[in-house]
């Protein structure tokens, strides 16, 4: 598409001076929720990135009502530290902040070729800007994942960084059939330009998920997607996550978003949401045995039972539960 809509529902809270838009290569985006401190660390990370790409970043604050994360952020712009500008999405959700930031980038910055993500709970290696756009470079592709490697509040925790509720997806860098999470993502400008805004889909603003249903449109749409497993994001993993019940939420939610995404992916066929359905029986019923011979391998129970709990939750989804955990952020 060559034209894009008004942006609606976005302030301009602030930017850095002399903002040179036409020169930006690569625009950073970094959503924020109630997370002030959290989110300069973000932006300290990223103004230590070793790179020679211009680049700028938008910070998305998605508090409509406290705005803590605008107001600790405007300073670093606007003394001109960070390249970038600050935005307001007045309406609540996950998706719709990174909508807000991702239109806003095509709005500002008419030449950049890369838009990256990050989020305010995670901190970039030096270098994790330059191998990303290399990585993008060398494997040919229009989008690229990379690893949120989890840092977690205790030491002694660090145990649970092979669970697959906190475990990225791929080990070796190189093409892949799918990528899930935007947490440590790489989005060419044409991708963006072609899928149009909304780019994900409101329904999952609560949940999560959006991105992965973003990434499936775009595979389906016959962009090619790639991992880099050097371009390393760390992030931070509260004592609360580790507790049993919220693994066993997020572990129900991603099955949920399997069978979402999937019924989305095979919509207009015959049978789709049959096929779907009986997919979802069926990993239901080998799930037993895969949590035995997970226990077998790992002898973690919490890691034998999840594709029991991801089974579960693509059933349960197919009866109309959703597990919006991201309504209430003080127990996520």
């Amino acid at each position: 598409m060559n034209s894009l809509p008004p942006l609606r529902s976005v302030t301009i809270a602030g930017m850095s001076p002399a903002l040179a838009v036409d020169d930006v290569e690569v625009v950073v985006t970094l959503p924020t929720f109630r997370r002030p401190q959290q989110l300069l660390a973000a932006l300290d990370s990223l103004a230590k990135q070793k790179t020679a790409r211009r680049f700028a970043v938008i910070v998305m604050e998605n508090d409509d009502e406290g705005k803590e994360g605008m107001r600790a952020a405007l300073p670093v712009f606007e003394s001109g530290r960070m390249s970038g500008l600050v935005i307001v999405a007045h309406e609540r959700g996950n998706c719709s902040a990174y909508n807000a930031g991702w239109h806003t980038a095509l709005l500002r910055f008419p030449n950049f070729t890369r838009l990256l993500v990050i989020d305010d709970d995670e901190l970039a290696d030096p270098l994790w800007l330059e191998t990303m756009c290399k990585a993008a470079d060398s494997l040919g592709v229009d989008i690229v994942g990379g690893p949120q490697q989890p840092v977690f509040a205790d030491p002694a925790h660090q145990a649970w960084a092979t669970h697959p509720v906190f475990a990225p997806p791929y080990s070796t860098t190189g093409p892949v059939a799918a990528l899930y999470s935007s947490g440590n993502l790489l989005v060419s400008r044409h991708v963006l330009l072609t899928m149009g805004p909304p780019f994900l889909d409101l329904r999952f603003n609560f949940m999560g998920g959006g991105d992965s249903d973003f990434l499936s449109r775009a595979g389906q749409k016959g962009f090619k997607l790639g991992w880099c497993a050097e371009a390393k994001l760390f992030e931070t993993v509260p004592a609360r996550r580790l507790e049993p019940d919220w693994i066993r939420a997020r572990s129900l939610r991603n099955g949920v978003i399997s069978t979402l995404v999937a019924k989305k992916k095979y919509a207009g066929t015959a049978f789709a949401n049959t096929r779907v359905f009986f997919k979802s029986l069926a990993l239901l019923a080998a799930s037993p045995l895969r949590a035995l011979l997970r226990l077998l391998v790992t002898g973690s129970p919490s890691v034998a039972i999840y594709p029991i709990h991801v089974a579960l939750g693509r059933v349960m989804a197919d009866f109309g539960y959703a597990n919006e955990q991201y309504r209430q952020p003080e127990k996520n």
